[in-house]
């Protein structure tokens, strides 16, 4: 993994912490956990507080996520919330965290002056036993906490700003004004800092979890849908007028499924043609079988014509295999009459061609399972489901890593905005 870090494909665009004071501050919510304190002088975070270095460190790369559910976070500071997340088990706690900066930014900017903001994102279960644990998730709400207790004080001193309102005799109370100045001590003027979070509850939507081998919920008005491994504790057990259950391994349902719903781009001209991704995804598919066919080649002496030499030469394999001839077939339809039918591809190729609705609120979770099945197309596999890239990636040849690693920081890390909007028409 040294390679993926030299390149920041792996714990990349981190936030460091080196200041005593925030290590302090992060230690207390450690110790709050009922975790040992961190002994590092320097460390990075995301957005969660996740830290690789710590996580190291506790040897427990589940310390911020134990059981892989109710989530804990740890926050220092506002800017955690432009982070990325690299470790978690559920796909749209990025998502989650986000929503929760934004709806009370002013009582977290208030709150890190002066204390570190932890706690938990709860939801309906504590473990997870099987599918239908994860369906029962309706809703999320974070249980937030400080480590000097200014929520709890600024809680308690508006309660008694609210009685000296109310109360005609309130202000006769020296006891209640004398704690209401010790409190403002620490709070400060609570009318002018908002110190009590606005919003604690969101909706758990659509999502990935890592549970049971790699599962997804697509959730819409008349049914929610399942897929993922069969041999999944609960699969097709229950609430089948609710939930439909389709297996990860069933191609031609999944895309079916993906298809009906409105999720898909459809193989189009119209994005096909300017995108080039066909052209990408032919690339991808003949960079795999020459690695099969010469593990040990060094990619960075390869261009177009060794390649063009290489697939003349190497035409049986290439047919055998059918991917890099099915695209060019595709291509020349697409140019002849503007689309394809996705139910005239056979159902193992039809991933190939299609990419996620770009304005659909699932088009992130949908390219990830699409790329679930063109394991061979490294990067789209890296920007949707770096969980699947990193596993594939240990099995990876030091030869074959080089290449990956060269390939993803020349095409997506050069611009990883536009590489997003011109391949699958993301503009976040």
């Amino acid at each position: 993994m040294d390679l993926l870090r030299d390149n920041e494909l792996i714990f990349g665009r981190l936030l460091t912490v080196d200041e005593p004071h925030l290590i302090g501050r992060y230690n207390k919510a450690l110790q709050a956990f009922g975790l040992k304190p961190t002994k590092l002088k320097s460390f990075e975070i995301d957005r969660t507080g996740f830290s690789p270095q710590i996580a190291d460190e506790l040897n427990d790369p589940l310390y911020l996520d134990p059981n892989e559910v109710n989530r804990r976070f740890i926050i220092l500071t506002p800017a955690q919330a432009d982070l990325p997340v690299v470790h978690t088990a559920f796909s749209n706690t990025p998502q989650l965290m986000y929503e929760f900066y934004q709806r009370n930014r002013r009582a977290i900017d208030a709150l890190t002056i002066k204390d570190v903001i932890f706690g938990e994102i709860e939801d309906s279960v504590s473990k997870v036993e099987d599918i239908e644990d994860l369906l029962s998730i309706n809703q999320v709400e974070f249980r937030v906490l400080s480590a000097e207790d200014v929520l709890g004080k600024a809680s308690e001193l508006g309660k008694l700003v609210d009685r000296l309102k109310l109360e005609p005799d309130a202000w006769r109370d020296n006891a209640m004004l004398e704690r209401m100045v010790e409190l403002a001590k620490v709070t400060g003027d609570i009318r002018e800092n908002a110190l009590v979070p606005d919003q604690v509850i969101f909706r758990h939507n659509a999502f990935w979890t890592s549970h049971f081998g790699g599962l997804y919920v697509f959730v819409d008005t008349d049914m929610t849908t399942v897929i993922s491994d069969p041999n999944a504790p609960g699969f097709r057990r229950s609430r089948p007028w609710q939930v439909s259950y389709l297996s990860i391994r069933d191609a031609e349902r999944v895309s079916n499924f993906l298809a009906e719903t409105g999720r898909l781009d459809l193989p189009r001209a119209s994005w096909l043609e300017p995108s080039n991704y066909l052209e990408h995804r032919a690339e991808m598919a003949v960079k795999a079988l020459i690695h099969r066919d010469q593990p040990k080649l060094d990619f960075s002496k390869v261009d177009r014509v060794w390649l063009q030499t290489w697939i003349h030469g190497h035409a049986d394999l290439i047919n055998q295999d059918g991917t890099f001839p099915f695209l060019n077939q595709v291509k020349r339809e697409i140019a002849q009459t503007g689309r394809v039918r996705l139910d005239a591809i056979p159902p193992a190729l039809r991933f190939q061609v299609v990419r996620a609705k770009p304005e659909h609120p699932d088009a992130w979770l949908t390219n990830r399972l699409i790329s679930d099945f063109v394991p061979d197309d490294f990067v789209s596999r890296y920007v949707f489901n770096k969980q699947e890239f990193y596993k594939a990636y240990e099995g990876f040849s030091d030869a074959w890593r080089a290449h990956v690693v060269d390939t993803l920081k020349t095409t997506y890390l050069k611009d990883t905005a536009a590489f997003r909007s011109r391949l699958y028409g993301l503009t976040d």
